[in-house]
């Protein structure tokens, strides 16, 4: 697969199958590295969690995130919290780690009152002004442009704010990438894009997307720089998302980067990738559980020890199971939130259809509201 060419080309900075790094190491603290850790575990036992829920019928839809949580906590953690992302379906994980309750995370996926969007999306669609992360688009490649928007408004107020516009492999045949990319390098946006390219575009291969030898040599085009990384590898993530980000905010404008990573199981809940993917055609570095992999680095490194993960595992289980039974028990959104989230000032006509649906909501025609 052409999305999976010679490992010795990509940024890295654990060794692999002999390969030497390519980079040096984050400097980061003891903590930094727990708390990318944390995230990373955290996200893989939601995907656990939440695949069983769907599969009971708790929940109606789930993206599943697993081998892919480097390139999401590895690049998320760069963010500081005056900066903005816009997700695509897997990047839940870094709202998370920027502090979005876990609350709220069943509740988006539940529709309740608990859903800072009050339920009006569909599951998967996290967002919250708090943590300053955007509903992702269903529709593939809409946030991108979006993202260049708000990168050149900031530009323009002088605003210190970075912007991080995620993607997948599949985006990249879209004409929004194409648009996006294009405006941000004539403006020199202070925006990172951010490919996770797992190599398939729910079933279509990598190779029936592009004839292009991976997805960062297309940043040339756009005069901005092109990373390609090893997308499971946590601290080259790091580092390169890092490298990224210091050049925006020197005023140099965008960067492409394409984390190249595996997605472990379907595209959803609704997938079975076992119809149309042979894992046994795969190079084998590509498939390494990148929490292996990170995990090994600070066992050596004398940064997290086997006691100090159990304890950092049954305290996420803990408050994932605590978080699920609130979220499970929460009401639905109130009825008055279809009227007052519309309008600034409620006109005339929505104030009467709120106080006719407050006042006999049973067996209501649809359409039955007076205008």
């Amino acid at each position: 697969m052409a999305t999976h060419r010679n490992p010795a080309d990509l940024v890295r900075v654990l060794p692999l199958d002999g390969l030497p790094a390519t980079t040096a190491a984050p400097q980061l603290t003891a903590q930094q590295h727990r708390d990318m850790f944390r995230s990373m575990l955290l996200v893989r036992m939601l995907d656990e969690k939440m695949l069983l829920l769907q599969r009971q019928g708790r929940i109606a839809f789930f993206g599943p995130s697993a081998g892919q949580e480097a390139a999401i906590i590895g690049s998320g953690s760069v963010a500081r919290a005056q900066d903005w992302i816009f997700p695509a379906l897997r990047e839940a994980g870094v709202a998370l780690h920027r502090g979005f309750p876990l609350e709220q995370y069943f509740g988006q996926l539940f529709g309740n009152v608990l859903d800072p969007q009050k339920g009006r999306q569909q599951p998967m669609h996290f967002s919250s002004a708090a943590v300053h992360q955007v509903s992702l688009s269903s529709p593939i490649a809409t946030q991108l442009p979006q993202a260049v928007g708000a990168a050149y408004a900031a530009k323009l107020r002088g605003d210190d704010v970075v912007v991080f516009g995620y993607l997948g492999d599949g985006a990249t045949s879209e004409h929004d990438f194409h648009c996006a990319l294009n405006f941000a390098g004539v403006w020199k946006a202070p925006v990172l894009f951010i490919c996770q390219n797992n190599g398939w575009a729910i079933s279509v291969p990598f190779e029936k997307q592009t004839a292009s030898d991976g997805i960062a040599v297309k940043a040339a085009a756009y005069g901005m720089p092109g990373i390609a990384v090893d997308g499971n590898d946590v601290l080259a993530v790091r580092a390169a998302t890092q490298m990224a980000m210091d050049r925006a905010l020197r005023g140099e404008g965008p960067a492409l980067l394409e984390l190249v990573t595996w997605r472990r199981g379907g595209h959803s809940s609704s997938d079975d990738p076992s119809r149309y993917r042979d894992e046994a055609s795969i190079p084998a570095w590509v498939l390494i559980d990148p929490i292996e992999r990170y995990r090994d680095y600070l066992r050596a490194n004398n940064i997290v020890s086997a006691a100090e993960e159990q304890t950092i595992s049954a305290a996420l289980k803990s408050a994932m199971d605590a978080a699920l039974v609130t979220a499970e028990a929460a009401p639905g959104p109130a009825m008055d939130t279809l009227f007052t989230d519309v309008y600034a000032t409620i006109p005339a006509h929505l104030q009467r259809q709120m106080e006719s649906a407050g006042s006999d909501t049973s067996g209501r025609a649809e359409g039955a509201f007076p205008l």
